[in-house]
């Protein structure tokens, strides 16, 4: 099968296509034909060397697939056939033809979505609801703050809190991301970051108040901000460290607000954790998406020999939505 490989830490250029054997599903696993892996920001860090694959893994990029199950290890109890339309979550090993996964992270495609399009919904879709609803707990009526508006995570991010309730607020880079935020992904609030500071801008487009979730792929960067933007009792979770891992925390402006920071990474976890989140969001995100509150956003597609220039784009910061590899 053809998979992609990391030659050296670098650009999109160190990415390589090479043929390789076929993985053999272990203890509990599916052995699946990928259709598409979806791109995410992990892989452009693993790719640079800063996020390697947990123990184990395999060093094979991509986080998530769609496809179709073509096999079966020993012990599998999920009941799949041959042939089922599948998503799956992974630790790596997602940028090749094949891939061999824990049953508990593979669920059956939501009605309504097409096997390609598929690809852009586990890892986000995981990412989101167990961090925004398991974690920080957000309720119908508080308001939430998500950075990176059009990216994967924020695209969908936006989607889920507004079908759970919330207001959301989010921050980009661009009027024209700002506009998108707003009229196409249903945001609230929406602030171009490089034209004004987020929380003085949160606060006069909320009535004074700062937010009461705020989800976090910068880090460090904004780490002060951040603080300063939460609302008494709010929850801040960090999921990404975009800019920077190491930042000056206020602890007595955190102690004023009675507030929470919070860190979490969703591909290290334990297989029991990632099958519990993905019995979850089969349960609470499939059917938002199946009624079409929630629309998985595809912003282009590339051959899997084309993954260089996939990646190129990734790092252009142009896409709104998930980019794609397909078989």
């Amino acid at each position: 099968m053809r998979a992609v490989y990391i030659t050296e830490p670098g650009g999109p250029e160190v990415l390589e296509v090479r043929e390789v054997d076929a993985p053999v599903p272990g203890q509990g696993e599916v052995l699946i034909d990928v259709v598409a892996a979806g791109l995410n920001r992990a892989d452009v860090q693993q790719r640079r060397g800063f996020y390697p694959p947990p123990p184990g893994a395999s060093e094979v990029p991509g986080l998530e697939v769609s496809g179709r199950i073509a096999g079966f290890g020993p012990g599998v109890t999920k009941a799949f056939s041959i042939g089922d339309k599948v998503v799956a979550l992974l630790a790596g090993g997602g940028y090749a033809e094949k891939v061999a996964v824990p049953a508990g992270q593979v669920l059956r495609i939501p009605d309504g979505v097409d096997v390609v399009t598929a690809a852009a919904l586990p890892e986000v879709a995981a990412t989101v609801y167990s961090n925004l609803i398991m974690t920080a707990q957000l309720q119908a009526g508080e308001t939430v703050l998500i950075h990176g508006a059009t990216g994967g995570i924020g695209t969908m991010a936006i989607q889920l809190a507004k079908a759970f309730g919330a207001k959301v607020a989010t921050t980009a880079g661009t009027d024209e991301k700002v506009g998108t935020a707003k009229a196409f992904l249903g945001a609230d609030i929406a602030i171009n970051y490089k034209e004004e500071a987020f929380p003085e801008s949160l606060r006069r487009q909320n009535g004074g108040k700062g937010a009461d979730v705020i989800l976090d792929v910068v880090g460090a960067k904004y780490l002060a901000q951040n603080v300063d933007a939460l609302a008494d009792y709010g929850r801040l979770v960090v999921i990404g460290l975009q800019g920077g891992a190491k930042g000056e925390l206020d602890l007595g402006l955190l102690l004023k607000k009675r507030a929470a920071v919070v860190a979490t990474a969703l591909r290290p976890r334990p297989v029991a954790e990632k099958g519990a989140i993905m019995n979850a969001v089969r349960e609470s995100v499939w059917p938002l998406i199946s009624d079409g509150r929630i629309r998985p956003l595809v912003a282009k597609t590339f051959p899997l020999a084309q993954v260089q220039a996939a990646h190129e784009y990734f790092d252009s910061g142009d896409h709104v939505g998930k980019i794609l590899l397909v078989m």
